[in-house]
């Protein structure tokens, strides 16, 4: 079954894959039921405050200490932690990349992770790093767990199935997955080879934002996150299981599927969540409100209202404001944005912003509608206009984004990003009219 699920609530959930797995009234009895291994897996400290204090209980086929043999160094070049600083020779700029290819030799999801951004510091639990993926190829006896951080997947092209410990998320594009710190995974792909993005967060875990004046409704709801359906894996098989630990990777060999959960409960889970069922706030009668309000979930700094990542969609929505340029303003921000297109078009950047691809305007460096968008919001009549078929986000974050040197040297990074403000001509002319020929 699958469970409603509440990020950042102290609430408790529950799944069972056997009836009278779960435990009744305690958390760890001296015989569990199926002669299973009661196990917590903490994502807070013990004494954290009882509303973000976060643990959920296990009850596995062997407790995780047998998932372990001696570990082994291993390499995934292309994954890259926070710092990850002066490894190319590219210069600041706004940038923008065509989609990652797919790949042409058999390529599975952690293997075709390619780092594009990094920020922060991992080790110091603060920051994040952005990945893009492409893969061909299920995972079959490989697990893996992050030991960094959390990650937030978001499906571009192709659906994945995650296995966890918890049981089985199915995403398809124009949904997300969050699979927390620690949380042991795989990936299958039930229809062909996929594309996407993922989000590495390092500071503290992704929530719900607060509303302010907006109230009690609207943005994204509580009760579409969902948790994944109850299921576990029964295999005594030679397996491999990948570690990622302070930006190094590491790998032990056991005799067995480590995704043995039966039942589980508690408040540290994965989920997914339906980017169509945000319910999107805006003007309706002049301007537009900042891009926050678009925010699904953030992962809040040690300062108020200073994010350590916001992450933020701009979902199909009625557009109504009168006497308004409607699209993004020309702006500079504290912020650094990362931003992705997973379908249709971006309403700012009609044309080279394609779905699959990435622009990245890093801290305090100018950006806003090419030239061409800006002409045609300047002219346009007025009238309410649906922005239909689309669907685009970004990882926003209170640090710099340096780019590793995949980044900085892939082929599908767009040289002439650059010269879509060339045509942004003077308008100014001395009258209160302008010149708007």
């Amino acid at each position: 079954m699958t469970v409603q699920y509440m990020p950042g609530f102290g609430n408790d959930f529950e799944t069972e894959s056997l009836p009278g797995a779960l435990p009744q009234g305690q958390n760890s009895p001296q015989r569990p039921a199926y002669g299973l291994y009661a196990e917590q897996l903490s994502g807070s400290p013990f004494t954290a405050p009882r509303g973000t204090n976060e643990r959920s209980w296990l009850y596995r086929i062997r407790p995780s200490v047998r998932h372990t043999t001696r570990f082994k160094a291993v390499r995934f070049d292309q994954w890259k932690s926070a710092p990850n600083l002066d490894d190319h020779d590219l210069a600041l700029g706004q940038l923008r990349w065509n989609p990652m290819p797919m790949p042409n030799e058999e390529t599975d999801f952690i293997a075709g992770i390619r780092t594009m951004t990094t920020a922060g510091d991992a080790q110091g639990q603060s920051g994040m790093a952005a990945h893009v993926y492409a893969a061909n190829k299920s995972m079959v006896d490989d697990y893996v767990f992050n030991a960094d951080g959390e990650l937030l997947i978001v499906p571009q092209e192709g659906g994945i199935r995650i296995k966890t410990e918890m049981g089985i998320i199915d995403v398809t594009p124009g949904e997300i997955a969050i699979l927390p710190r620690g949380m042991i995974f795989q990936v299958e792909l039930p229809g062909g080879p996929v594309r996407g993005y993922i989000c590495e967060n390092y500071g503290a875990k992704f929530t719900l934002p607060d509303r302010g004046p907006i109230g009690a409704n609207c943005l994204a709801n509580p009760r579409d996150f969902k948790t994944p359906t109850a299921w576990y894996e029964e295999k005594e098989t030679p397996c491999r299981l990948f570690v990622k630990w302070c930006g190094r990777f590491h790998v032990t060999e056991i005799g067995h599927s480590p995704l043995d959960v039966v039942a589980w409960h508690g408040n540290y889970a994965p989920y997914k969540y339906d980017l169509s069922t945000f319910s999107p706030v805006g003007a309706i009668l002049f301007d537009h409100p900042d891009p926050s309000i678009f925010t699904v979930l953030t992962a809040p700094s040690g300062e108020e209202g200073t994010a350590n990542i916001d992450f933020v969609i701009f979902p199909p929505r009625w557009l109504v404001a009168e006497h308004t340029f409607r699209p993004p303003w020309y702006h500079r921000n504290i912020m650094s944005e990362f931003m992705g297109l997973i379908k249709g078009q971006y309403d700012a950047k009609e044309e080279g912003f394609v779905p699959g691809g990435v622009s990245l305007h890093n801290m305090m460096l100018p950006h806003g509608p090419d030239a061409f968008g800006f002409d045609k919001a300047s002219k346009t009549e007025l009238k309410p206009v649906k922005l239909e078929d689309t669907m685009a986000f970004m990882f926003e974050t209170r640090f710099p984004q340096h780019l590793t040197r995949y980044a900085a040297e892939t082929e599908t990074l767009q040289d002439d990003y650059i010269d879509c403000w060339t045509d942004l001509k003077k308008r100014f002319n001395g009258t209160p009219e302008g010149d708007w020929s």
